[in-house]
């Protein structure tokens, strides 16, 4: 009897993952609406749906940084009717800078793929007397602490970044987080403060509009949007290099053939001509890896924001 409810629990398994997607699938955001990550479900939910069949949903789940969200994903079942599309922030910064979270980053998600990676940019307003990164360094070796470096806000990547480079660098400034990238961007366009490690899809329209200097990129290549622009590694800062980036994970538990289904079909949706080409011209870079690389790169950059978090001592507020 116990070997024939095993053998019905399994073919009751199998003709589920087998009949999948035969409800809606949600594509959960730990962010509001209009911004990176919320971007990348919005382009690819459509192309999900044609290449696998059923409905595929957006819901917003904002709060603490993204991992309100993360959290609620993490409690979905591992049916392949939840999945996560998220940032860097909720996955390898936050878990560093909140106390008591709802979910192990490293244990509780099934990593699925890095859909899509962009650099900072080290900018400067266009009348900064700073033209080069040589000037930055030059000065703020001169004044220690003296520079403002303005973020999105405390253990925003822009704030890592800048934290990461002083490290790198042996220099110091002064941090300046705002609440959210807008003020930020204001106070650096009107010469509030002296400059930023922005996400180059944010910075991008003020660059080419002549508003703001770019005096690096945080890539491992230079940006082909920039690309009279240098690399911090170019110019002789080693270990610096950051990106941003988007990805797509499932609570622990997702049948590997539904893992596979739906890593192909967000590789062939990054991959479709219309969608390349979309994002391509708003700065990022398609990765697309597989779920085993995604799981060694989020250990990594998990260890890795740990220690410049340790280091440069930051709290979330």
């Amino acid at each position: 009897m116990k070997k024939l409810l095993c053998a019905f629990a399994t073919t009751l398994a199998v003709g589920s993952a087998l009949a999948w997607p035969d409800k809606p699938v949600t594509l959960l955001v730990p962010f509001p609406p209009g911004g990176s990550t919320d971007l990348i479900a919005r382009s690819l939910a459509p192309k999900l749906q044609e290449k696998l069949g059923g409905t595929f949903l957006v819901e917003n789940k904002a709060g603490a940084g993204g991992t309100v969200g993360a959290t609620a994903a993490k409690r979905s079942a591992p049916d392949g009717y939840t999945v996560l599309v998220t940032s860097l922030g909720p996955l390898v910064i936050g878990p560093h800078l909140l106390k008591n979270l709802g979910y192990d980053p490293l244990k509780d998600f099934d990593y699925i793929t890095v859909a899509v990676q962009a650099p900072n940019v080290l900018a400067v307003p266009a009348a900064s007397p700073h033209k080069t990164l040589a000037d930055v360094l030059a000065y703020q070796k001169a004044n220690p602490g003296k520079m403002t470096f303005a973020s999105a806000g405390n253990g925003t990547s822009d704030h890592l970044t800048a934290e990461l480079f002083w490290q790198q660098t042996g220099t110091t400034a002064s941090h300046i987080p705002y609440k959210g990238g807008a003020p930020a961007m204001t106070d650096l366009l009107g010469a509030q403060v002296d400059a930023t490690f922005m996400n180059i899809n944010t910075g991008l329209a003020n660059i080419k509009a002549g508003k703001l200097r770019a005096l690096a990129v945080t890539g491992t290549k230079r940006s082909p949007l920039l690309p009279d622009v240098p690399t911090l590694e170019e110019l002789g800062v080693k270990g610096a290099t950051v990106y941003s980036w988007q990805a797509f994970a499932a609570p622990k538990g997702l049948p590997a053939d539904l893992k596979a289904k739906l890593y192909e079909a967000i590789v062939a949706g990054l991959n479709d001509p219309a969608i390349k080409a979309k994002l391509l011209e708003l700065g990022f870079e398609i990765v697309g890896n597989t779920p085993e690389q995604f799981t060694a790169y989020q250990a990594s950059e998990f260890a890795r924001w740990k220690k410049v978090i340790e280091v440069g001592k930051i709290t979330a507020d």
